[in-house]
This record gives structure tokens, sequence and C-alpha cells, in this order.
């Protein structure tokens, strides 16, 4: 029987689900192996033939691995809460589960029918409160923990009171907030409950503070700033300010040096690990207290001076101006009521920008002047403070110290507003050697003179430790993470407020279940959706409204995958022991500095707690490349006639005549020829519009193309518009436009994989998605190259069979060139797999079933082999040959994978090109074990060089061993 793909298919994955074949064991003889796919956020949309790449990447690897002897785990799951269900919910009433619970049943249909080799007894949903229940006990650990310094770890808070109670704030050494109070033990236990707990708050590692954060007042949240593009939310196009509110955050920063150190202990692409390096952004450098001018009304201020951090503390003596961010806690105590309309107007413009466009804007110079002063601590000088958008509140200290003449957007700030430019005397250059024809002025730094930078560097530090206005100081530029969302479709916090303080519920109330609410939107008074919730409060106070973000659920989740249906720990010991850490990880390079950073922050912070044994979570990391759209276009024509418009669709050809002819004479005769019944010279130019003929380009469904050429039948029924479309063609035929895009619905070049599979199978999609290119190169999707793949596998399928598709396969001993062929595949997919060459693969199959096919090889030994090792990649196929090899009922999954030998491809005997007074005439083997005078006499007697010798006596044979034979008559 020919290839039944379709019954092949269902069979196998029938077979699969009943007898749980993927099912891995948490202990095993066998060495264990762990791959994980970066879970998918389950959508309306399904899966476009983009997104299972990774996951056929990572399952060719598993099920290889399988063969080669491993225990594998390779678990699949929902990230399933998020904005979108929310939104959807808001705008139809339906709760965020029913739509989650609905579209994980499309994914999960969609990658059931791929094949994946996923053990499903281990799903997670990150919305379940079973799962969730476990997001929320990490909050609360991280709650009551706090980051030793000298220990370098995180520890229980409970051992930082009882330090307090003890020793008092002397000898603490913590990652915590800047304005913490100093006491002794007398003072500490004095002190009332709330004071403690305030006190506390400013030590844990997830507390509250004031936050600039992305604000959505039409999506009533915070938004990431991957959330945010141009000033707008990423959905919907709502406009976004920059607001200060009280968040949760969690102290990522006392784990910067540990997430740095750990970049060189993995497998990981490069250039994420810069990316996150560049995110972490270590600088060593000075902190400096500019000191308010006197003349600054510093009655009004919590403090009498400005802090900045700097890299190049040795060019104070070059600051001109002070630059604080608009958000700064000073900018309304330092603003004059001569400036305060201009700050104020500057302040409403930068809440229109998110962080990333602040940032990204290196040209546009902006700015306010306070009114206010302050005093360089080393010179005396007074130096103005003004505001802008490029420094950012949670940078350092909000605050940078101006120096024109090294910085260029302090520079180009300076020549904006007319601001002094000071240029600092060289290092080892008096002021008498200043050159006058420089800009700006020179200053006199006489105590640093003639120091190179390092001496002057310490000298400057030095000199401000002894003023009580410095000190040496490693900053980061990562911040802490913000972790709420003012909505309703994610974690609830386990926290109730008492006082204004959070306290954690009781463990044993976990999980902190989401309650039911009327609608999903905001309150009237402002408050989050939770604030809806009728009977849902804490017996002592007020449970926290905010929920946590999406990336709580997507920070701990493969240590769930480990032992998924515990209930009493997010994993049991046993099993994080056996499996440690993933192994093999595949996702995107866009969660660089979101998922993949928090994700080895939790770890770690798990890993200081004693509940997991790997520092790092992910071994080896790969970035999947993107599968681009493939979009199609038609080109519309629009004639204006006596303000009437008809409307005409040029296939390509005909669009480029159109493009290249310029006169009015020029489109009259393409008119002519096409057969429209149009004419310039006959409209009135009283009512002759100024565009007489213009041409849009339009996005085209790629599902009613067919190698570039239009269905003009479902063009027509696509769109109302498109009923009564006229078309102009080429040779009968519209050919459309092409371009590589990203895949996205509104493009209409979105490729369901549900329709390939209908026309090709399964197996079909998975060979072609890897055949495409490098899995870690992004290239275009093409529709037209999977027939190819097709035709493959039904030549391998005919192996199998005689001319009647009857089932025959011979135990005839296989050939010399038959086993070179199995043994060069068996080698070469070995590598490829190896080294995630998975396309170079693809191609390999082809040519061994092209070299057997001519071998015309049915033999059992051959072929057996070859059907497990072409398994990971075409999983449904292989199966059914490998019961057909009547190896039924076993499964091919757990087979061995073959042993290459390399005593195969040793060649004995080589092909001699034989050639007579320097002109090749022919090629004739011999063995590689015969001398040259046994290869010389075989010559001369053999018949091919006999029939080109005619009769003539050879003057001389010259061998070559191994290389060639040339005869000289």
């Amino acid at each position: 029987m020919d290839y039944q793909f379709k019954d092949i298919e269902k069979k196998w994955q029938k077979f699969w689900a009943d007898n749980n074949t993927f099912a891995a064991k948490n202990n095993s003889d066998k060495p264990k192996y762990y791959v994980l796919d970066m879970f998918p956020y389950p959508s309306g949309a399904g899966l476009h033939v983009g997104h299972p790449l990774g996951y056929i990447a990572s399952d060719i690897f598993a099920r290889y691995k399988r063969l080669k002897g491993f225990n594998v785990l390779h678990p699949m799951g929902y990230d399933s809460f998020g904005l979108p269900a929310e939104q959807y919910a808001i705008q139809t009433g339906q709760h965020p589960s029913v739509t989650t619970e609905d579209n994980i049943a499309t994914y999960r249909r969609q990658l059931d029918q791929i094949g994946f080799s996923f053990d499903w007894s281990r799903e997670v949903r990150t919305s379940s409160a079973g799962y969730y229940k476990w997001t929320q006990w990490i909050f609360m650990q991280l709650f009551n923990s706090w980051y030793n310094k000298d220990a370098d770890k995180a520890e229980p808070i409970a051992d930082l009171v009882a330090h307090f109670e003890t020793n008092g704030s002397s000898g603490i050494n913590a990652v915590c907030d800047e304005e913490i109070l100093s006491f002794t033990a007398d003072e500490w236990n004095a002190m009332s409950e709330q004071s403690q707990q305030a006190e506390l708050l400013k030590y844990r590692l997830t507390y509250l503070r004031e936050s600039t954060v992305n604000w959505c007042a039409a999506l009533g949240t915070v938004l990431a700033n991957d959330e945010v593009k141009d000033g707008f939310s990423e959905r919907g196009g709502y406009p976004v300010e920059q607001k200060k509110m009280m968040q949760w955050s969690m102290r990522i920063t006392a784990y910067a040096q540990r997430l740095l150190e750990g970049l060189d202990k993995i497998d990981w692409p490069e250039p994420l690990k810069e990316m996150q390096r560049n995110w972490i952004g270590k600088s060593v450098g000075a902190s400096v207290k500019f000191p308010l001018d006197e003349t600054t009304h510093l009655s009004q201020l919590a403090t009498n001076y400005i802090e900045v951090f700097t890299t190049r503390v040795d060019t104070i003596f070059g600051v001109s101006f002070m630059v604080i961010a608009p958000e700064h806690e000073l900018v309304a105590s330092l603003t004059t009521p001569e400036q305060k309309a201009d700050i104020d107007a500057y302040i409403t413009l930068t809440k229109k920008k998110s962080e990333l466009d602040r940032m990204a804007d290196t040209k546009t110079v902006s700015g306010a002047f306070t009114g206010s002063y302050v005093t360089n601590p080393l010179n005396g000088e007074q130096i103005p403070v003004w505001i802008a958008d490029y420094v950012l509140a949670g940078y350092g200290t909000g605050a940078v110290m101006a120096v024109p003449s090294g910085d260029q957007r302090d520079y180009l700030f300076a020549k904006h507003f007319n601001l002094p430019i000071i240029r600092i005397m060289d290092i080892q250059q008096m002021d008498t050697e200043a050159d006058p024809t420089k800009e700006g002025k020179y200053v006199n730094s006489a105590f640093i003179n003639g120091l190179g930078y390092k001496e002057a560097t310490a000298a400057v530090i030095a000199k401000l430790e002894e003023l009580g206005l410095g000190k040496a100081k490693v900053n980061f530029r990562m911040r802490d993470a913000i972790f709420g969302r003012q909505r309703y479709w994610g974690e609830p916090v386990p926290v109730y407020f008492k006082n204004g303080l959070p306290y954690l519920i009781d463990e044993s109330e976990l999980p902190l279940v989401l309650p039911e609410i009327d609608k999903y939107l905001p309150t009237e008074s402002g408050e989050p959706p939770l604030g809806r919730a009728t009977d849902w409060k804490h017996p002592e106070g007020e449970y926290e409204l905010s929920t946590m973000p999406g990336w709580a659920g997507s920070s701990w989740y493969w240590y769930r995958y480990m032992d998924a249906n515990n209930d009493q720990d997010f994993a049991s010991k046993e099993a994080i022991e056996y499996w440690k850490d993933v192994d093999l990880y595949i996702g995107g390079s866009e969660h660089a500095t979101g998922h993949l950073l928090y994700s080895r922050f939790w770890n770690k912070f798990l890993k200081d707690i004693g509940k997991v044994v790997e520092e790092e979570p992910f071994k080896k990391l790969i970035n999947q490349g993107m599968i681009q759209g493939r979009s199609n276009f038609v080109y519309r024509l629009n004639l204006v006639d006596d303000g009437n418009v008809r409307s005409y669709y040029l296939s390509k050809n005909k669009y480029q005549e159109w493009k290249k002819a310029i006169s009015k004479a020029e489109q009259q005769q393409l008119f002519n020829e096409w057969g429209l019944q149009f004419h310039f010279s006959s409209l009135d130019p009283l009512v002759v519009t100024q565009q007489l003929a213009y041409e849009t380009e339009l996005h085209v469904d790629v599902n009613i193309v067919d190698n570039d050429i239009l269905d003009i039948a479902k063009f027509k029924k696509w769109r109302q518009e498109f009923m009564d479309a006229e078309f102009i063609l080429d040779e009968g035929k519209y050919i459309c436009g092409v371009e590589v895009e990203k895949m996205s619905k509104s493009k209409f070049n979105v490729v369901n994989p549900d329709d390939l599979i209908e026309r090709y199978g399964a197996d079909t999609l998975r060979m072609y998605e890897m055949f495409l290119g490098p899995l870690e190169q992004s290239k275009p999707w093409n529709t037209n190259g999977i027939e190819g793949v097709f035709k493959f596998l039904r030549k391998f399928w005919r192996l199998f069979h005689d001319a009647e598709w009857n089932f025959s396969v011979s135990n005839s001993e296989p050939t010399k060139a038959e086993l070179k062929a199995l043994h060069k595949i068996i080698r070469k997919v070995e590598e490829d797999v190896e080294r995630f060459s998975f396309n170079t693969s693809v191609s390999s199959f082809m040519i061994a079933v092209n070299e057997l096919t001519d071998l015309k090889c049915n033999k059992r030994a051959i072929l057996h082999d070859l059907v497990i090792i072409l398994e990971p990649y075409a999983p449904h196929i292989c199966e059914e040959l490998w019961v057909l090899l009547g190896n039924e009922p076993s499964t091919l999954s757990y087979a061995a994978y073959p042993k290459f030998n390399p005593a195969y491809l040793v060649e004995d005997e080589f092909s001699y090109p034989v050639s007579i007074n320097g002109k090749m005439k022919t090629n004739i083997s011999f063995s590689l074990t015969m001398d040259n005078t046994e290869i010389e006499t075989a010559i001369r007697s053999h018949a091919d060089v006999l029939k080109y010798l005619d009769g003539k006596e050879p003057k001389k044979v010259i061998v070559v061993k191994g290389r060639i034979v040339n005869i000289v008559v």
C-alpha cells in the first residue's frame, strides 16, 4: 500500500497517548537528560508554522537521546496568566479562565498532531491554583528573607531579627534600602511592632516602595517596558505615561554580581550573555554628594545634598551643571516659583515617554532649569540643577554630574542651553600649557596634576572621603524588579495589610485563590479589579489588590515539571536531586533580560534556601531563529473617471509595466493594450481630479495563493469588496508580488500547520521546518518547497515495498556499498544532531535514500537501522515501518541507536584515472593492497587500455599509488 500518512499518524498518536509512551521516571539507572522548551502563552489564534520550530528541534533531540539510552524528561505546559485573556474578558464579560481553557484545547490538539514526544502527565498551567500555590509560596520565602553580603547569600529574616534583638543594627552588611535606621538592641526591643515591621521591610527581598512605572489608564494596569512601544501599549495602542506608584519590588540587584559571574559557567549564545551583562551593567566608580547651595530653601528638603554615581570621578573639576530625573524625589522642592511652569510642563511631556524611548533617544535635547544650585564639593563652584528625560530615576541615584567636555550628551545639552563647557586640564599637563583655541575654559586641579588616571581617581576619592562627601562604590545598572500589576488575571499576592503594613497569610491558607468579580475593570475609585471582590477579606486586614506579573509563574516552572503532581512541595527533594537542572533549553532571545534573567535570580534564591541543588537553571540554551512570513500582494489600479473610481487588479508583470509608464501617453498606451475603456483626453478638465490613476498594494491571504499564483475564485469570495474584481492577467494567470516579513495575521501571511498536516502529514512538516535552514537563523517560510520533502518520505516508504506496494524486505546479507551508505548516514546524523545541525541531516537522509534506491536495496539489516536513525525526525512513518519489520508490539522510541562502524567506510580499492600521453581515457579500479608493479602489469593487459593503444606498445607506465596512471606510447 502507498504511503497513507493520515492513517499512520493518527494510529501512532493514539498509541503514544494510550500507552503514556514518553512518561519519564524520577529515578533510573540510565543517565538523565532534561530537554525543555519555553512554554507558550495559549493565544486564541493557535499555532502558526513559526511556533513549532523550536519544539520540533527539541523533540528531535529528546527522541535521539532516548535512542542513545538516556532517561529523558521532555515536558510541556502553558504560561496561562496574561493580559490578552483579561482584555477579551473586559470586552465580552467572559471569565478569562474560560477563554484560556478553550485556547489550551486548541494548542493541545495542534501539538499532538505534530507528534511531539511530550510527557503530558507532567503538564503545568500557571493559572491553575495547584500551580500558583507554589508561586505564592516562593513569594513568601522571598518576603521572609534578606541578603547577607558577608555570606553572599539570602538568609531568613528571623536571623536578622535575632541579630537586632541582641546586637542592634551594628555588624549588619545587607542589601537594603538606602535610608535605614541605626539602633541598639535596647532601642530595637523598645520599638513597636509596627515600627519593627516598617524597618524590616527595608531589608526583605520582596518589599513595597514607590516606583516610576509605565501606567496605562485605558488598560488600568502597569506595563513592563517590553509591553510599551513609542509611548503606547503594544496591546490596544493605548497611551502610556510614567507614573509614581506604590509597587511590590524584588531585590534582584542583590544577586547582580552572582548573575554576572554565572554567565561564565553556562553554555549560552554569546550575544545573549552579552545582553545580560549590559543589562546588569556593572560599573566601578564613586558615590559623590553635591551639597545644596546655601541659597537654596533647605528647610523644605529631606536632605541637604544630591548624590550621584560616576565612573569618572577624576573629571569632577569639569562639572558645569547637574541633571536629575524628572521623577527625582527632590524636583518639587528644588523648583523655584519662577521655574515652576516650565518644570511642570516638562514633566507632563516626559510622562508620555516610556523608559526605553528615553534611553534610545540620543539626538533630542530637552530639559528645564529648577532654579536651584548645588556646590562642587572640591572647588566650591556653584552648579545649576536641571531636569532632563535622559536621566532615569531608577538608574543609579537618578542624578548625574554633567561634564560637557567629556560626554557627548552633556556637551549637546550644554550647547543647546548655553551652559559653560569646562575643559579639564589633561592629566600630567600644567595649566600653563592650556590651549586657548579649544572651546571652554580650563580649570586648575593642582592636587591631581601630574598623576595618571588611577592615581588621580584614588586622590579624588580620598579627598571626598576626608570631607565626608563621597566614597568608592561599585554600581549596577540593573534595578530591582517591579512585581505588581493592577489587573485581575494573575496570581494573587499572599499578603494582607494591617495598619498600612504588609503581612503574609499563613502557609496553611495557600493557595490564595482568585475571587470571582462582576467585571474585570478597575473600580470606580481607581482600585485594581480585585477591589470588586465581595467577601474577600483577611480576618486581620485587607488583601493586596494587585496581582503578580506575568513573569512570576515562568520563573520556576521547570522545577514543577520534575514532580508536577506533588501537593506537599513544589517538587520533592528526590526529584530535584535526580533531575538537578535543564540540560537543553530552547526558546527566543527576546526573553534575554526578562524571563531568563528572572529565572536565574529565583533559581539562585532557591539554592540559597536549600530547596534546589544547582546555581544555574539552564546548562545549555539555544535561541531558535524566527520563521518569517512570505507575504503575497495584489496590485490594484484605481482609475478616476468623472468622480467615479474603477478598479483593476494588475498581475505582477503588468503592474511593473505600469510603474515604468511615466507619461500620460505611455499610460494611455497600456490602457489600450489591456483593453480598458479609459481615455485621459475624453475627460472634462472641470471634473478631472488631481489623480486620474493611482495604485495600491494590498496584502492577500497566502492560503489562497499557490506558487505565487492567485486563486481568483477564492479571492473573490475572500472579502466582499473583491466580489466584482476585474483582473489584468499574465498569460491567463494572476501572479502575486512577494515580500518576506514578520508572520502576522495583519499581513495575511500566517500559515496554519493544520492545513499542511492535512495535505502532507506531520512528518513532512517536521522535516521541512528543519530543512528550511540552521535552527538559530531566521528564515522565510515558503510552502512551495514542502512537496520535495513529502516526495522524499514516499521514496523512503518505497524502499520497503515492491512495485505493487506490497511490503517486501529481504533477509539477504547487505553488500559493501549498502553498508557504506548506511554507516555514512549513521555517522552524519549523529554528528549533526549533537551539534544541532538538523537541516544538514535532512539533506543527508535524502542522499542516503537516493543511494539505497539506486542500489535497489531492500535488505532488512540496512532498513532496520535506517528506520531508527530517521525516527527522531519522522516518528510516525518510522514507528509504522518498525512494526512492519516484525518488532510489534514494542515502540521504536526506546530502541538502541545503531553503532557506527568506521570499517565500512574504509576504501579497499581505488578507481584510477588512466591517461595515455597525458589525455584521460578511462577509469579502472584496483585494490589498494596492490603495489605499483602489480598495477602496471594489470594495466598493460587490461582490455580497455588495449583498445585505446590500438596495438601500440607502451614505452612507459607511470603509476602514482592511489592517484593516477599515465601511459606513454
